[in-house]
């Protein structure tokens, strides 16, 4: 297939665009390479798939119509994942308009680009931050994810009904992605673990939030490379089975789903560290902090409909994980 990646230089689209390539498929990658953070991290991912005789790359925002519609005309794929995003829920505190351009606007210009193309599926990334407010663990993609704690979880459970909208009324294919914490090698700086290892090199204490009663559903980035690429592979259809008067959640009669996509085994954010201390074989010194604004106590992936479906179910562990991104860690930072 000819498949559009958006943030193809970035942790998951880099790792997706590689596993493509493999494959056969030939790629078309889009990244505007800005500086959230460190743009030499995103020319090393780049550097790994970039001289591939399938792969194309194209240096813009998604918010510039013109030239996503330009793409699209030009290379006319077949299949699009839409993974670029302003990502961070804590900066989303303080930078709002950010999200609004990257993953409101520029999610639309690939919608109008794959209505225009007649692009056969859309796959996009949400997030487990859409259920917010949400006690009820683990968290199902049949329950409501109405009360969103951030303008990041916000902007993800909009593109969630922007994408069924385009479903509806012009019967493209779209399928949104839940993720729940992904990590492992060239994961990007600014997440926890990444964090963390810096934290330890440098002989500094790392923050722990909510005095490390979070729990998160952790997931390596190959287990999530692998089910973006079952789910793509499948077009969403409509339910037949979906009624008005007891609409189902995450299906609809027009061709749009939504899926969790996480491990499906929650840990505690200390066991996580103390994961990465062995490791590195290195201790750090912590400092408990209560809760901050915008996080989601824990998040659990209720991940059956993945499973039933496609037959998938992540499968790393965490420890055997976190050894993976600490092997990466050593070699490119020279450790």
């Amino acid at each position: 297939m000819k498949v559009l990646v958006t943030g193809s230089a970035g942790f998951i689209g880099s790792a997706l665009t590689l596993s493509l390539l493999e494959r056969g498929d030939s790629v078309i990658g889009i990244d505007n390479h800005n500086n959230y953070y460190s743009p030499a991290l995103k020319e090393a991912r780049l550097m790994r798939h970039a001289g591939h005789s399938n792969y194309t790359h194209v240096r813009l925002d998604l918010a510039d119509r013109a030239a996503m519609a330009k793409v699209f005309k030009t290379h006319k794929p077949q299949r699009v994942v839409n993974l670029a995003a302003q990502a961070g829920v804590r900066y989303s505190i303080d930078n709002p308009m950010s999200y609004i351009d990257s993953n409101l606007v520029g999610f639309a210009h690939v919608l109008e680009g794959c209505r225009h193309s007649e692009v056969e599926h859309l796959v996009y990334a949400s997030s487990s931050s859409v259920y917010g407010a949400n006690t009820a663990v683990p968290f199902s993609v049949k329950q409501s994810a109405d009360h969103p704690l951030s303008l990041y979880a916000a902007t993800k459970k909009a593109n969630e009904l922007m994408a069924h909208s385009y479903s509806h009324l012009y019967n493209l294919p779209t399928t949104g992605l839940r993720f729940f914490t992904v990590y492992g090698p060239w994961v990007r700086p600014d997440m926890a673990l990444h964090k963390f290892a810096d934290a330890m090199f440098k002989g500094e204490s790392i923050q722990v939030y909510n005095h490390g009663n979070h729990r998160r559903d952790f997931t390596y980035i190959e287990d999530i490379v692998q089910g973006i690429m079952r789910v793509l592979d499948r077009p969403a259809s409509a339910s037949p089975v979906w009624k008005s008067d007891q609409p189902d959640a995450c299906t609809s009669k027009a061709p749009w789903r939504v899926y969790n996509i996480g491990n499906n085994q929650p840990v505690n954010l200390l066991q996580y560290i103390e994961a990465l201390e062995s490791a590195f074989g290195k201790k750090v010194r912590k400092e408990f902090l209560p809760l901050q604004p915008g996080d989601v106590l824990d998040t659990w992936a209720n991940v059956d409909e993945l499973i039933d479906q496609f037959d998938y179910k992540p499968c790393t562990e965490v420890a055997q994980g976190v050894e993976s991104f600490a092997r990466w860690y050593k070699n490119y930072y020279q450790k």
